[in-house]
């Protein structure tokens, strides 16, 4: 497993309950700005085994990602975050400025 891949699973064990991170952000404060597709890799290929609260990763624009938008998947990530007080408007999207998680030692804007 490379460094990048243990700091993903490690950011992404610490969103706490409520809180959401992008999946650019991950990647940024892992140490690759531009990894936002290896974030979805770790998360598509290690959420069960590592117990990852892969539901807590959006996308930039506050919304769900799912594959061709799967209805099924979006609805399910969306009760999973709205169980957890995290609140989306009537476009579907979270606001960010309310809900997003920024770890106490992240370098990242």
């Amino acid at each position: 497993m490379t460094d990048f891949t243990k700091r993903v699973l490690q950011i992404i064990q610490g969103i706490p309950p409520g809180k959401v991170m992008t999946y650019g952000q991950v990647a940024a404060v892992a140490g690759s700005p531009r990894g936002a597709r290896q974030v979805v890799r770790v998360l598509h290929s290690m959420s069960a085994k590592y117990g990852l609260p892969w539901h807590r990763i959006i996308n930039v624009q506050g919304g769900i990602s799912a594959p061709d938008e799967s209805e099924g998947k979006v609805n399910y990530q969306r009760s999973l975050l709205e169980a957890e007080s995290v609140r989306f408007d009537t476009a579907g999207k979270v606001d960010l400025t309310v809900y997003r998680w920024f770890p106490e030692d992240a370098k990242e804007s």
